[in-house]
């Protein structure tokens, strides 16, 4: 079968977001242009770990070419988007393996989400090929989102990213765990909950 792949080239709008309530949210990827929308699952690590690592390549590309790329230091306060994500949200598929590239030539972010594929492998060798495998096959394979951004588009990607992952439960003061709106059992409390005596 034919691999599906979204591409967004560039985007009108590619954004992070969630439904749901703090402590039961799900999240999402979302790419628009041209009247259409892709929107893939993910974990909220996964979102972290991809805001994070654009940041950190970006800021290697900076570095690399002595600051003569067009990539800001921070994400430009006209790019930034507080809006939910579009609906309805339709899940094409619940990411599984996400990839990230600068095209120097182009000047462009390339991020990558292929869908979630469980392989069968005996050892962690035979399973890091089978991975590289699944990646490099652009006809056959899993669904892909390729979504190219240009260096202020990843900026303000990355902002808005690290703030939906920040904007759930927040921590308790003592053992760093998320307090949930019904109580919290701090360990460091001695199983306790805050508050009572």
């Amino acid at each position: 079968m034919a691999r599906q792949v979204y591409l967004y080239d560039p985007p009108d709008r590619f954004v992070a977001g969630t439904v749901g309530l703090p402590g039961r949210r799900t999240f999402f990827l979302q790419a628009t242009a041209a009247g259409r929308t892709t929107t893939v699952a993910l974990e909220k690590t996964q979102v972290a770990a991809l805001a994070e690592r654009i940041d950190e390549l970006l800021d290697e590309v900076v570095r690399r070419t002595g600051g003569n790329a067009p990539v800001p230091a921070v994400a430009p306060a006209e790019l930034a988007d507080a809006e939910p994500l579009e609906v309805p949200v339709e899940e094409e598929f619940r990411v599984g393996t996400m990839a990230l590239a600068w095209d120097g030539e182009e000047q462009r972010m390339i991020v990558e989400a292929q869908a979630l594929v469980e392989l069968e492998a005996e050892t962690e060798e035979d399973l890091a090929e089978a991975e590289e495998r699944l990646l490099q096959d652009e006809e056959n394979g899993p669904p892909m989102l390729r979504v190219r951004l240009s260096g202020p588009q990843a900026r303000a990607f990355a902002k808005r990213a690290l703030e939906v992952v920040n904007a759930g439960r927040p921590p308790c003061p003592l053992c760093s765990l998320p307090l949930d709106p019904e109580g919290h059992v701090c360990p460091r409390q001695n199983g306790y909950r805050r508050g009572e005596a």
